[in-house]
């Protein structure tokens, strides 16, 4: 991403990290979803315990990360986080999820979520996202699960 960008710097006015975000933003409040941008933090166990601010929350419940790169980390973010809070349900937006991992690689983005079983879409949060039942709203802060130690 270059970040001189058009799209990169009036995404930053608004408030966002991405165009991508900015799209997004623009989609959920149109569906007359409330607009909830990084409002919630969830701590997670690493070597420390460490934070994540997931990017939306939807009206019923879902937490949508939207991602143009999905690094190593992040990969690994998510999925301790699946293991360490497995009632959350947080979904990814990606740009483009037949990226590969990384060059050379036959696994894609949208590979890697089947394989660990995460849901995922590409460039716009599908309407069956937007119309799924509450479920339950998160609290603005999820602490970390002490007792899960053998994340580490």
């Amino acid at each position: 991403m270059q970040y001189n960008s058009k799209a990169y710097r009036n995404a930053r006015k608004k408030g966002y990290r991405s165009n991508l975000e900015t799209v997004i933003a623009k989609q959920i409040t149109k569906a007359k979803h409330a607009l909830r941008y990084e409002t919630i933090k969830i701590k997670w166990i690493d070597f420390a315990i460490r934070s994540y601010t997931p990017d939306f929350v939807l009206d019923n419940g879902l937490i949508i990360e939207v991602k143009g790169f999905f690094s190593t980390a992040d990969r690994r973010k998510h999925l301790e986080i699946k293991h360490q809070h497995p009632d959350l349900d947080i979904r990814l937006v990606f740009e483009n999820s037949s990226r590969k991992l990384r060059k050379g690689s036959v696994t894609s983005y949208a590979t890697w979520c089947k394989k660990h079983d995460i849901v995922y879409c590409d460039r716009v949060i599908p309407q069956k996202w937007l119309r799924e039942k509450l479920v339950s709203m998160p609290p603005k802060l999820i602490e970390a699960n002490l007792e899960s130690e053998d994340s580490v």
